[in-house]
């Protein structure tokens, strides 16, 4: 019968409810925005408000949800950091501070091993020598006791230092435990003030996460440019007490082992040898404030904690008349002389400050010392006009791309029609709905995603309502064609979206930034389109039949794609279709071993400039301001977007990296600016990216993985629900989708980005969605029509699926082409890449994934292979 309970009649509605009110504030983005802005300012201030913020929250109503979907940085504007901690540091930062420890430990054994000297050796290990090698043992038990446990739980029982004898020298360097844990926590510490000095400069809703093993993103909407973000964050802060030795004005003075040269900030040309350990640092600092000396200049008060206020309280008592140098990021601030003892814990650093400089040092002094250098791999800065231009564009491209695939739905299935295009609004919603309670960020990979789902999401319905007219033909009645249709299409959308599912989670586990955003997009789509084909449209249905009663049903209506009852014969010129597809992908193979692709910044590393200008773009002015700065190889192209109207001139002008450097210097950046600006007075630079080639070479090789690793689980996935000649056909066609794919990108010489890698994983995923509807099909009509030959069962099975293939890659051709034409240059390489693969998808999925299969044949009983396989594809073509 056909119905649906009340219970779930209940159930379905209420989560759609929910779903759109999760979604609704995303419809009043600015209004919401500036309440949850109050809203967390309030909270800042321990509740209280100005009469300006208790205005902005009283803008929504607060029993309603406030989530809302993060805006990417190129659909807002800010700048992205991709930074690796240099872990190695904290090693040589631990053995430097133990020298003394040694040192002191040793000492009352001289009359045993003689005297103690520090030796040269790597930065993670330290080298003491002892002149008595007979006193060795008792030495090395020495430093062995000062090994303290391990404090986690991957080093339990384990020590952090191990000593070990070496002829008359003892080497002492961490465990490996200790390395580990170690990292864990300079990477934790380095995460923590990386947020604290962010945080400091209120800038909203940053994107601060740990990537791998040392690294850290860092995404800051809002902000100036990357090389901005890089001097709040870039300066390490690392202030140090440490002894003086000697000062010096010679910049080449040897400083002698265990001790440092370094330069004076406020006496230009004097230097100060002083050791390397230092007494404190800046780890014990529990305030700074900028305050102004005795002399009522800018300064900066400071406090030690508990433990390092008593240290330095007895160094100081210890050292009265010597000099002590105050040391941040490696220059001397200042080095008075000890006049007395100093309790407390409490001092000030003087210099030659302005105001605003003591206000920023006191800013990072609290936020905390980086354990570690920072090296920034990537840099991104997007202008917020080019964010701007990207919204509306996106903006754009989406209504275009919803009334056409609305109005194509209408005139191919009628009220049916109207139905799947309720369901397709209430399924963006639950995207958008879901976005806001994961607190997702929307990238332009995203909106193309959306875009994708648009066009995909009525590939369910379309599958059921293709079913539905099958079901007719049988005059069972309409409310049993109805049951049977939702009831046999439901394997095929099942498998199909599973597929399409798994390459999202890969790209997901594989990607970063943009292309995980545009697999988040993906793949919620993926699990709202099946909710809604399954439960939303089917409930529509049984609510309208209930009404009605009708004896007799039309589902389709004035459009008709493909004729009911088609009988090609897709395998009489099976050898040609072959043929022609082996062609076609030794073409690729030669044009991408001849001149390969055009890598974007993505991969090839270096620096990329993206300038706008109301005159025309003059590639031989703008090469002749850069020629004279000798920066090598630079590429300028003219980019040709309509979308950008007639008085807006873009150029992307690409910079290699110099001297094997990880990326442009900032520098080299604002030269290459200045040149152009005196050369083009009204040029804007919108959009700056720079990507180190370590981060290019692991992003080609994260790519090529994420691609095989996609292929590979399907393969499995198809192999365990169908038969592995099937899953050798659908790999088939993959490999064919992907080749043609990466050929025309290579013939065409179009750009191939990190964005382009998430289109060839989409078009394995469309492609298989198309291929295992195919095949769903034929494994229903093996075991239907046993005693027909497998070339006559896969005909009928294409031909009975011709119209639904036609049709979902229509709409999703009309979403592409909308996207393409007016969505921006910036993801028109990724919709090119789409539409590409639209096409030859739905090629493959008909001609070569079907004709592989029936090459290697299939069991016709499912116990046995199907002894005529070979026989049947040797006779296709007579």
């Amino acid at each position: 019968m056909l119905q649906i309970e009340t219970w779930k009649r209940v159930l379905i509605w209420l989560t759609v409810v929910v779903g759109l009110l999760l979604a609704l504030p995303n419809g009043f983005y600015s209004r919401v925005e500036s309440h949850n802005d109050a809203v967390q300012a309030i909270e800042r201030s321990g509740g209280v408000a100005t009469p300006e913020q208790e205005a902005d929250v009283a803008r929504w109503p607060g029993i309603l949800p406030s989530g809302l979907v993060n805006l990417g940085l190129d659909l807002r504007g800010g700048a992205h950091l991709l930074a690796e901690v240099k872990v190695d540091d904290v090693y040589a930062a631990r053995m430097q501070a133990l020298w003394p420890e040694v040192r002191d430990a040793l000492r009352p054994l001289r009359a045993e091993i003689g005297t103690i000297r520090l030796q040269q050796g790597p930065d993670d290990e330290l080298r003491v020598r002892i002149s008595e090698p007979a006193g060795m043992a008792q030495a090395i038990e020495i430093v062995r006791g000062l090994a303290r446990p391990i404090q986690t739980f991957s080093g339990l029982g384990g020590t952090d230092i191990e000593a070990i004898p070496d002829g008359d020298t003892i080497i002492v360097r961490l465990s490996e435990d200790e390395k580990r844990a170690t990292d864990e926590r300079t990477m934790a510490q380095s995460l923590e003030i990386v947020r604290r000095r962010i945080d400091e400069a209120g800038t909203r809703e940053p994107t601060i996460q740990r990537q791998g093993n040392d690294r850290i993103l860092i995404q800051v909407p809002g902000i100036g440019s990357a090389a901005e973000l890089k001097e709040l964050i870039g300066t390490t802060a690392q202030l140090t007490f440490n002894p003086v030795v000697s000062t010096t004005g010679d910049e080449n003075a040897a400083p002698g082992v265990g001790n440092v040269l370094l330069p004076s900030i406020d006496e230009p040309g004097r230097y100060y040898i002083i050791e390397r350990a230092p007494v404190v640092t800046g780890e014990c600092l529990v305030d700074a404030q900028p305050a102004f000396d005795q002399n009522g200049e800018p300064a900066v008060n400071f406090r030690f904690n508990t433990t390092c206020a008593r240290k330095f309280g007895d160094y100081t008592a210890e050292n009265i008349g010597q000099p002590f140098a105050i040391v941040l990021d490696d220059e001397v601030v200042s080095a008075p002389t000890i006049q007395s003892h100093i309790p407390g814990g409490s001092g000030i650093i003087t210099g030659r400050f302005s105001v605003e400089e003591s206000t920023q040092l006191a800013v990072l002094l609290r936020a905390g010392a980086l354990p570690a250098e920072l090296t920034f791999l990537e840099e991104r800065t997007i202008g917020p006009e080019l964010g701007q231009d990207s919204i509306d564009a996106g903006k754009t491209a989406t209504a275009v791309a919803f009334i056409a695939v609305l109005g194509f739905m209408v005139l191919a299935y009628g009220r049916f029609g109207m139905y799947a295009n309720i369901a397709l609004i209430i399924n963006v919603g639950l995207i958008f709905g879901l976005l806001s309670l994961i607190g997702a960020t929307l990238t332009l990979p995203g909106i193309a995603g959306i875009v994708l789902t648009v066009g995909m999401a009525v590939d369910a319905n379309v599958l059921i309502f293709e079913r539905i007219k099958e079901e007719l033909r049988t005059a069972r009645g309409p409310a049993r064609a109805i049951e049977l249709g939702y009831e046999k299409a439901l394997s095929a959308i099942i498998d199909a979206n599973i597929t399409t599912f798994i390459t999202a989670v890969i790209l997901f586990m594989m990607g970063s930034g943009p292309v995980r955003g545009f697999a988040i997009t993906l793949g919620l789509g993926i699990i709202t389109s099946v909710f809604t084909a399954i439960f939303v449209t089917r409930l529509l249905v049984v609510m309208w039949f209930e009404r009605k009663r009708p004896k007799t049903i039309k589902v389709t209506w004035l459009l008709r794609v493909v004729k009911d009852d088609t009988s090609f014969d897709f395998f009489k010129r099976a050898r040609l279709w072959l043929g022609i597809s082996a062609v076609m992908v030794v073409v690729g193979f030669a044009s991408f071993a001849l001149q390969g692709l055009n890598f974007g910044i993505d991969f090839r590393g270096g620096t990329t400039i993206r300038t706008e200008s109301s005159q025309p773009v003059d590639i031989g002015v703008y090469r002749g301001a850069i020629d004279a700065l000798e920066l090598g190889d630079i590429s300028i192209t003219e980019v040709f977007d309509p979308t950008f109207g007639p008085d807006q001139n873009v150029s992307m002008i690409r910079i290699q990296a110099q001297d094997g450097a990880e990326a442009v210097t900032p520098e080299t950046i604002e030269a290459v600016e200045a040149a152009l600006q005196t050369a083009v007075t009204d040029i804007r630079f919108t959009a700056v990216e720079s990507v180190g080639p370590k981060v290019s070479g692991e992003l080609i090789q994260t790519a090529a993985i994420a691609v095989m690793l996609a292929i590979g689980a399907v393969l499995v996935y198809i192999w365990l629900r169908f038969e592995w000649q099937f899953a050798l056909g659908a790999v088939a066609a993959l490999v064919h989708d992907v080749v043609l794919t990466i050929g025309v990108f290579s013939e065409l010489q179009i750009k191939f980005d990190l964005a382009i890698i998430a289109a060839l994983l989409t078009i394995v995923g469309y492609s298989l969605n198309d291929t295992v509807v195919v095949f769903d099909r034929v494994r229903e009509n093996l075991r239907k029509h046993k005693k027909k030959p497998l070339a006559e069962v896969m005909n009928i099975s294409i031909n009975e699926t011709l119209s639904r293939t036609f049709i979902t890659s229509l709409t999703t051709l009309l979403a592409l082409i909308a996207l393409y034409v007016l969505g921006g240059d910036v993801i028109r390489g990724f919709v090119f890449a789409m539409i590409w693969g639209v096409i030859v998808g739905t090629y493959s999925s008909i001609f070569v994934a079907s004709t592989v299969l029936l090459w290697l044949g299939v069991k016709r009983d499912w116990s046995k292979p199907d002894a005529n396989a070979g026989t049947q594809f040797a006779n296709v073509d007579a």
